[in-house]
């Protein structure tokens, strides 16, 4: 796998948590997802493609393995919910309280600002990644 594909890995990573961030803010006050339970706010977990063990053992061997970028691992529940007292609310149960899921605007905000900055590093290597494959392309025509 080369640089220009690792990058693409890291800018897809990094895309899919920004929107998840993005579906948490806008549910910020929502008393139900779509199936009618409490919205449960969600995490996006990410690791490299390929265990450090397997590509540790592989580099002993005369072929090795490259790296080969980042990927989802999975997308899971953050949290829970808390509730509130509410009894005038529509989605109070008997007792009057509104179960809320439980996300704090600020954390989804500096997640989200933080993987931008991820994605924007990405995009910066992509382009360096490119130029060097331009310039060795160039080299190449002159000889």
């Amino acid at each position: 796998m080369n640089a220009m594909e690792i990058s693409l890995s890291g800018l897809d990573v990094e895309w899919r948590r920004m929107e998840i961030c993005a579906l948490n803010l806008a549910n910020l006050g929502s008393t139900r997802a779509a199936d009618g339970r409490p919205y449960v706010p969600l995490r996006l977990v990410s690791g490299p493609a390929e265990s450090f063990g397997s590509l540790l053992e592989a580099n002993l061997q005369p072929q090795g393995l490259q790296p080969r970028g980042v990927r989802v691992q999975a997308i899971e529940g953050a949290r829970g919910t808390h509730q509130a007292y509410e009894p005038g609310h529509p989605d109070a149960d008997a007792a009057g309280f509104v179960t809320y899921p439980d996300i704090s605007q600020a954390e989804e905000m500096t997640l989200l600002l933080k993987s931008s900055r991820a994605y924007e590093a990405n995009l910066v290597a992509l382009a360096a990644a490119q130029q060097i494959y331009s310039s060795a392309l160039q080299i190449g025509r002159q000889s």
